[in-house]
Formats: C-alpha cells, sequence, structure tokens
C-alpha cells in the first residue's frame, strides 16, 4: 500500500527564500562544473594538489553539471540534492585528507547545507518527509 504523503503550502517568502538560496547554490555548481570542463589552469592545478588525476577533471565537471541540471528541476530536484551531495562530500573527504586550509574544508559542507535548505524552502513534499517542529 502505497504512503501518501499530505504537503502544505509553502508561503510566498519560504517559496523565494528557497529559489534564492538554490540559486546561489546553482550559479556556483553551474561555474565550478565550467571551470572543470574549461580545464581551467588553476582548476587544474588545485584539484591535482588535493589528489585527483588531470585526465578525470573534465569527467568530474561533466557530472556535476549533469547533478546541478537534474537539482534545477522540481521532479527530480532531490535526486540532483543527493548527487550534489556526494559530490560536495567527496571535496570535503578530498580536502580532510589533504590537510587543507580549514575554510576549504568547510567550504563544501556549507555549500551542502544550502543544497538542502534551498530545497526544503521550496519543496512541500520535503517538508512533508522531513518535518522540523518547534518545541511547544
Amino acid at each position: 500500500m502505497p504512503a501518501i504523503i499530505e504537503s502544505d503550502s509553502i508561503s510566498k517568502g519560504s517559496l523565494w527564500a528557497g529559489r534564492i538560496v538554490s540559486a546561489i547554490v546553482v550559479l556556483f555548481m553551474i561555474f565550478d562544473g565550467v571551470t572543470k570542463i574549461m580545464k581551467v589552469p588553476q582548476v587544474i592545478e588545485a584539484s591535482v594538489r588535493i589528489g585527483f588525476p588531470e585526465s578525470t577533471i573534465v569527467g568530474i565537471g561533466a557530472v556535476l553539471l549533469v547533478s546541478t541540471t537534474l537539482y534545477v528541476f522540481p521532479p527530480t530536484a532531490v535526486l540532483g540534492a543527493i548527487l550534489l551531495t556526494g559530490y560536495l562530500g567527496g571535496a570535503t573527504a578530498a580536502n580532510v585528507r589533504t590537510a587543507s586550509p580549514p575554510f576549504n574544508t568547510s567550504f563544501p559542507i556549507i555549500f551542502g547545507i544550502l543544497v538542502w535548505l534551498g530545497l526544503y524552502l521550496r519543496e512541500s513534499r520535503l517538508r512533508a518527509l522531513v518535518p522540523l517542529r518547534s518545541s511547544k
């Protein structure tokens, strides 16, 4: 028997806040993916420094752009968020492994939080699945 999740409507403020947070994430991810595909020297150097072979960077950029595209469209937004979380988790792990500065390590963590915050604010089905309630 399929579970039925009822969702409440989302306020305009919450919807727009979610769109803005998601837009920031999407713009950054597109920038990151395109610079990898274009083989920008600074991006190649940084990626190699944290342990990625140069031959893999274009493929990583392509996967990032596909994941970001999935995140943009409502029917596939949750799948996109899951894939972006995996990408950002890998970035975090690579930075931890190479003892990168704290900012470099925390940056993908912050963006992972923003991925889900943007989606949570704009997607009623996610709110129904993970209800956050204030204690009374």
